[in-house]
């Protein structure tokens, strides 16, 4: 075999070997990526939580309940198979929302960045994506909680580390984080107090490539992942390398929420909030969180309006 071809060969085989480590196999078979979603959890109207609307509060399109989906990453939401139909967690809590209510969902996928305006501006009559209730928005947004805003600790399946249960516990650890995100802060924080106390660093890593995350925890590059619990929980259920070891709010020590978000002084989110605590009663609730892995961020009952975060 000539000395070029034995190079190609060894090569080929560390790429594969990279793809196995840092793209484990999903069980897509469990998913359905279909855009009808035949197994989505549905409801029938409640009229208590119908006659909620304001009478003279105008939809997007009457009869349809028009909101924003940000098609990024399961479980929060993804295109179809068909290229341009949301689905995930957050198209299924709008779905249910919608159908209690009496009204037929509308799904626009957006960018992050141009949700505020688009909802402020009356393109949509809700924003339904892991959105996070603050003071700050609270001043510009209406809210009707229906998720936990937790994050969580990820180690290798074979770490040796079982726990991290307070700020001491991530001493002389490499953690991968997010640059500017509500957990970067935590950590952050939680160094700062650790030097305090002339304890060992922490050293925080930052990737904007997913397999490269995942890579450096499995190869031990990095010892940990601090992130949004309901991303990892989903992947940690399709792949068998990951495991949790804790879960904070998303806003430590504060308590976090994830919430419904309608226009300011539009009416429509006391109707959101009774569709979402009748589907709280009646089981659909909890059954489609089961749908998702998002069970451990299921909250007892949905508010408007709680408090937020605090200003930074």
């Amino acid at each position: 075999m000539p000395a070029h071809a034995s190079r190609r060969g060894v090569l080929a085989g560390a790429v594969a070997a990279f793809l196995a480590l840092a793209v484990p196999a999903f069980a897509t078979d469990e998913i359905d990526f279909g855009p009808a979603q035949a197994g989505r959890v549905r409801a029938t109207k409640v009229d208590a939580a119908a006659k909620l609307i304001p009478t003279d509060y105008k939809f997007v399109t009457p009869g349809k309940f028009t909101v924003a989906a940000i098609p990024n990453r399961l479980p929060f939401s993804v295109l179809a198979t068909d290229n341009k139909t949301p689905i995930g967690s957050e198209p299924d809590i709008a779905q249910l929302v919608a159908d209690v209510l009496g009204l037929d969902l509308v799904l626009v996928p957006i960018a992050w960045a141009d949700w505020p305006l688009g909802l402020a501006s009356g393109k949509f009559d809700a924003v339904i994506h892991n959105v996070t209730v603050t003071e700050e928005r609270k001043e510009k947004f209406d809210f009707s909680t229906y998720r936990k805003d937790l994050l969580g600790f990820y180690v290798s399946q074979t770490s040796k580390i079982e726990s991290i249960s307070n700020p001491e516990d991530i001493t002389g650890l490499k953690i991968i984080v997010g640059a500017g995100t509500n957990q970067e802060q935590i950590l952050l924080r939680w160094i700062e107090a650790n030097k305090a106390k002339a304890l060992a660093p922490t050293e925080l890593q930052y990737y904007d490539d997913e397999v490269v995350l995942d890579l450096a925890v499995q190869s031990g590059r990095a010892d940990a992942y601090f992130g949004p619990n309901a991303v990892s929980a989903f992947k940690a259920t399709r792949q068998n390398n990951l495991k949790l070891v804790g879960t904070f709010s998303g806003g430590w020590p504060v308590t976090a929420e994830i919430a419904v978000a309608t226009r300011k002084g539009s009416g429509l989110a006391d109707a959101v909030t009774a569709a979402l605590n009748a589907q709280i009663a009646n089981g659909n609730y909890a059954r489609l969180l089961a749908r998702w892995n998002l069970t451990a961020e299921a909250i007892q009952a949905s508010q408007t309006n709680p408090p937020g975060l605090p200003r930074k």
